[in-house]
C-alpha cells in the first residue's frame, strides 16, 4: 500500500507542477525563442539564468529589493517572484557581485545603462497593445546642430497614411524622454507609436508627427564636469545642469525644429506644435515652451515640471517666473491651448507633492490647465503611457491637419 500511495503522491505532484508550469508563459519582452523570463496571470515572474560556477546569484528589480536565486543541479539559478504590479519592470541579475543583463530578455536603455525587463500586462488595458488598425512608421533621422557642433539623433513617428496622402500636412508633438534614458525610450518602453495608432484609428486623436530627440546636449567645445570629483547638488553640478538645459533649448529651437519642418510635411506654426516629456523631459518641456510661446501652444509635463516652475525652490510667483508667462491668465489662455500636468498617485513627495503643489499654485493664479493623477502607479512607464493616452487626444483640436 505504501508504494501505491507513493506513486499516487508522485503523480499528483507532477500534475501540480505541470499545471503551475502551464500557467507561466514567456514574457513579451524576451528575445526570440527564450522561454525565460516567464510570467503568469497573477503577475509573478520566473527568472532562470545559467551560472554553474557562481556562488551567489540575485535578481534585482529596480523598483524592489534584490531577491536570492536558488541553484539547481544543472547549473541554472531560478526564482519565482511575488506578484508585480502591471507595467514595465527593469531588472538585472547580480552574479557574484557583478550586475549583468539577463540573456533571455531584450535590452532596454534606462538608468544610464542597458538592462533587462519584463512586461506585466494590465488587465483590460488595450490602448498600448498592437491592434488590427492602420499603423504609422517610426524613422531614424540624423540632423546637424550648429549649437552642439555635432550630428544628433532622433526618432520620428509618422502617422498612418503619411506616405500615401502626399498633400496632407500634420501638426507635430515633440516628446522627450526622462533622465538616464534616451530617445528610444518612448517607442521601446513607452509604446508611443502604438498608443497613437490606436487613438487615431478610434478618431480620438488627430493624426500627428511625433519627434523624440536625444535630450542631452553640450555646446561645441564643452565637456561634462568630472562626476567623480563633483558632488551632486553642488554649485558646479547645478551650473552644468543649467548649461545643458540652455544648450538643449537652443538645439530644439534653432536646429531640431527647422530640420523637422524642412524634412517632413508639417504645419509649421505654433498652433500646430506641442511639446511634452516625462520627468527630466517634462522639466525640459516647461523650460523651453514657456520661454518660446511663439513656437508652442500645447504643453505637457508627465511627472515633471514642478521644480522648474519655482526657480531656486522659492514660492511660485506668476508675475515674475518665466519672464511673466503666467502674469496674465487671460493672455496665457489665448496663447496656450493645452497645459497638462500628470503624475502617478504612488510617486511620493518628490514628484507627487511638488506637482500637486504646482497644480494648486496654478489654480490660485487663475491659470487654466488639466491635472491628472494616474491611480496606483509610481515613477514608471505605466504612469507615462497613461499620461500620453490622456494628453494626445487634447491636442490640435482648434485646427485640423490641412492640405
Amino acid at each position: 500500500m505504501k508504494w501505491m500511495l507513493a506513486i499516487v503522491c508522485a503523480l499528483a505532484a507532477n500534475i501540480c507542477l505541470a499545471q503551475t508550469a502551464e500557467n507561466f508563459r514567456p514574457a513579451s519582452t524576451n528575445v526570440w525563442g527564450a522561454q525565460y523570463p516567464r510570467i503568469d496571470d497573477a503577475g509573478r515572474v520566473q527568472v532562470r539564468v545559467k551560472a554553474p560556477e557562481a556562488t551567489t546569484v540575485k535578481l534585482n528589480f529596480w523598483n524592489g529589493p534584490k531577491v536570492g536565486m536558488q541553484k539547481q543541479s544543472d547549473g541554472f539559478w531560478t526564482v519565482t517572484t511575488e506578484p508585480l504590479v502591471p507595467g514595465f519592470h527593469y531588472y538585472t541579475v547580480v552574479i557574484d557581485g557583478a550586475e549583468v543583463a539577463d540573456p533571455g530578455s531584450h535590452a532596454f536603455f534606462g538608468g544610464t545603462r542597458h538592462a533587462s525587463a519584463v512586461e506585466i500586462p494590465e488587465p483590460g488595458a488595450t490602448y498600448y497593445s498592437i491592434q488590427d488598425v492602420p499603423h504609422g512608421q517610426v524613422r531614424e533621422v540624423w540632423y546637424h546642430s550648429k549649437v552642439t557642433g555635432t550630428w544628433r539623433h532622433a526618432l520620428v513617428y509618422l502617422p498612418p497614411g503619411y506616405d500615401s496622402q502626399t498633400n496632407t500636412r500634420y501638426p507635430v508633438l515633440y516628446l522627450q524622454h526622462g533622465g538616464g534614458e534616451d530617445e528610444t525610450g518612448w517607442i521601446r518602453q513607452g509604446r508611443a507609436n502604438v498608443i497613437l495608432d490606436n487613438l487615431v484609428a478610434a478618431r480620438q486623436a488627430e493624426p500627428m508627427i511625433v519627434v523624440m530627440a536625444y535630450g542631452y546636449a553640450l555646446r561645441a567645445g564643452e565637456s561634462l564636469p568630472d562626476t567623480a570629483a563633483t558632488t551632486f547638488g553642488s554649485p558646479q553640478m547645478l551650473k552644468a545642469m543649467q548649461d545643458m538645459a540652455a544648450t538643449f533649448e537652443d538645439d530644439v529651437t534653432q536646429a531640431l525644429i527647422p530640420f523637422v519642418d524642412k524634412t517632413f510635411r508639417t504645419l509649421p506654426d505654433r498652433d500646430n506644435r506641442a511639446m511634452a516629456g516625462l520627468s527630466m523631459g517634462g522639466m525640459q518641456t516647461f523650460h523651453i515652451t514657456l520661454r518660446h510661446l511663439d513656437l508652442f501652444s500645447h504643453i505637457g509635463g508627465f511627472s515633471g515640471a514642478g521644480g522648474l516652475l519655482q526657480p531656486g525652490g522659492g514660492k511660485f510667483d506668476p508675475k515674475t517666473d518665466y519672464n511673466g508667462a503666467f502674469a496674465d491668465p487671460d493672455a496665457f489662455a489665448k496663447k496656450v491651448h493645452v497645459l497638462w500636468l500628470g503624475v502617478g498617485s504612488a510617486e511620493g513627495e518628490r514628484f507627487l507633492g511638488s506637482i500637486r503643489g504646482l497644480h494648486e499654485n496654478l489654480n490660485a493664479a487663475g491659470i487654466k490647465h488639466v491635472y491628472v493623477e494616474s491611480p496606483g502607479t509610481d515613477h514608471e512607464w505605466q504612469t507615462w503611457r497613461r499620461a500620453l493616452h490622456d494628453f494626445a487626444p487634447r491636442l490640435f483640436k482648434a485646427r485640423k491637419a490641412r492640405s
